[in-house]
Order: structure tokens, then C-alpha cells, then sequence
């Protein structure tokens, strides 16, 4: 049997197989080139860039809990300008996709972004993260709020031909809802979930683990949470799904894809073993044949209920 065939196409980004990178757990990339090959992989997202370089919350920003991990790293980043001249050329270099994760404080510098980035050569497409505080509507969020959502995912469309994903916080009371509303906008795709609200105390000095308080909690504890908020959003919109959360082997990379996912983001896995996206495309591959599948297309999606 020949090998099966694991190329998808993500709201226009043709990828080599189904495994990217998550935002802001893979670095700007290089950072594990010397530990396989990035080539293997379907697309390496960069952490979140903003317009100007930002310094992170203070440490400690991270804390492990059970079956999970809290970071507050506060959006820690190079900023625009020196990540286009410091880390874009070595991505440039790669036979995979490269997708920007960006986030700004406001609609205007989101939009500004998708500008300067429009133009770049070698970036497949913009990864829009609307989890952030919206500095001037009172630290709400843009992704807790459907017509805020619309508005910056717009102005967002408004500026780039590029593909856009935009990538959706869980910390909602309807993900559909939300899901919909970028996809009017203008939205190619949608990733989710990003972390969700937590906290973690130390008994023994009775103060918060983190000295932000709270934290966004990823890892194994996330994923039925994480599963069932992809299912809904593959029901609810037409534009491909990115399934994100507590995805640590490629048994929890095919459950996304059965629900629907078209593809899967690997996260808090490449913190505790750095080939765990490698391990992954190898066990997709090695399913499909085991499966007697010719197509990672015959996987996705067939959920029987």
C-alpha cells in the first residue's frame, strides 16, 4: 500500500499534514530546529507578535498543576519590526507553512498588523488571537463579546488578503456564538480553544502560585473541554476548525480530527517532550495504515453518534 495521503487545506493554507504548532509553546521555531525537522511538520505558528516588542508579566508565570499547566507569561514577544528581521528569514527557509499569531490592545493595531504583514513573503496566513484584554472597553475581551468579535476580525479582513484564523477563548458562555460571528466577518478558519481562566494556592503561604493571580490552564485537563467546544463549532459554521487543547499524542489528535477538526495545534506537549508534533504526524501515517485509509480525509469528521 502506498503511504496515505495527509495533506489538508485550511481555509486556503495547503499543509502538508494536520499538526501545527500552538502559539507561544513552539517559540518564533528555530528555537527546535537542532531537535528534528521542522520540514515535517504541517505548519509552525510563531508566538504572538505585537506591533512593539512586549516584556511579559514578572516571574514566576508558570505554574504546574494536576494534569495541566497555568502561565501568565503576559504576550511576551520581539514585536513586529524585529521579528521580521531576526526570526522571519530562518522560517522563510523551511519547506512548511509559517502562520503569525498577532494580538493587539486595540482594533486599531490589530488591524495595523494584518497591514504590515500583508506583504511579507513566506507568511501562509495570520492567526488572529482575540483572547486578549481590550484596553478601551474596560479589560474585557474581544473573544468574550460576538459584535466585538466582528469588529475586529473586519478591520482585521479590511487590511489582508492573507488567510486569516482567528483563535477563540474559551472562557465564553456560547463558543457558537462567537464562531459565528467571525465567520461573517470575514474569517477563513477558526482555532480553538485557547487556555482557559484558572488559579492555583499555596497552602503553605496561603498567596496565589502565580503573582498574576490567575492564569490560562492547558494541558491533558483542558481536552474533553477543549473536544466538545470544537465538536459544537464544527456544527456551527462552515469554515474549517482547528482543534486545540490538551492534544499530547496522537491518540488525542485523532479525536479532534473525528469530531471535525481539519487540523490539530499541539501545545503544552512540546514543553514536556519537543518531538511530540513528529510523534504525532508519525502516528497519523501509522493509523491510516493500520486503518487500511488511503486519506487523512476519511478520518475527519466521522464522528458516529
Amino acid at each position: 500500500m502506498d503511504k496515505p495521503n495527509l495533506a489538508v487545506e485550511v481555509g486556503g493554507i495547503f499543509i502538508k499534514n494536520p499538526v501545527m504548532t500552538a502559539s507561544g509553546t513552539f517559540g518564533y521555531g528555530q528555537e527546535f530546529a537542532s531537535l528534528f525537522d521542522l520540514n515535517r511538520l504541517g505548519a509552525v505558528v510563531v508566538k504572538g507578535l505585537s506591533l512593539k516588542p512586549a516584556p511579559g508579566n514578572p516571574p514566576p508565570r508558570t505554574a504546574e498543576t494536576c494534569g495541566g499547566m497555568l502561565n501568565a507569561i503576559g504576550l511576551e514577544n520581539v514585536g513586529l519590526d524585529a521579528f521580521v528581521e531576526d526570526k522571519l528569514p530562518f522560517l522563510q527557509s523551511l519547506d512548511t507553512a509559517t502562520i503569525l499569531n498577532v494580538y493587539g490592545r486595540d482594533t486599531g493595531e490589530y488591524a495595523d498588523l494584518a497591514e504590515r504583514i500583508q506583504d511579507l513573503e513566506g507568511v501562509a496566513g495570520i492567526e488572529v488571537n482575540i483572547s486578549c484584554p481590550n484596553v478601551k472597553a474596560g479589560g474585557m475581551a474581544f473573544g468574550t463579546d460576538p459584535s466585538m468579535a466582528f469588529q475586529v476580525i473586519r478591520a482585521v479582513r479590511d487590511k489582508t488578503s492573507l488567510p486569516l484564523i482567528v483563535k477563540l477563548s474559551p472562557n465564553v458562555t456560547d463558543i457558537k456564538a462567537i464562531a459565528r460571528s467571525v465567520e461573517e466577518a470575514g474569517a477563513d478558519a477558526i482555532s480553538l480553544i485557547n487556555t482557559i481562566t484558572a488559579m492555583a494556592v499555596d497552602p503553605r503561604t496561603r498567596k496565589p502560585k502565580l503573582p498574576n493571580i490567575t492564569g490560562g490552564l492547558s494541558g491533558p485537563a483542558i481536552k474533553p473541554i477543549a473536544l466538545r467546544m470544537v465538536w459544537e463549532t464544527v456544527q456551527a459554521v462552515d469554515v474549517p476548525v482547528i482543534g486545540i487543547g490538551g492534544i499530547m499524542n496522537v491518540s488525542d489528535a485523532l479525536e479532534f480530527l473525528i469530531v471535525g477538526a481539519r487540523a490539530i495545534q499541539v501545545g503544552t506537549a512540546n514543553l514536556i517532550n519537543p518531538r511530540a508534533t513528529v510523534a504525532i504526524v508519525e502516528g497519523l501515517e501509522a493509523y491510516l495504515v493500520e486503518s487500511k485509509l488511503s486519506d487523512i480525509s476519511q478520518i475527519i469528521g466521522s464522528l458516529e453518534t
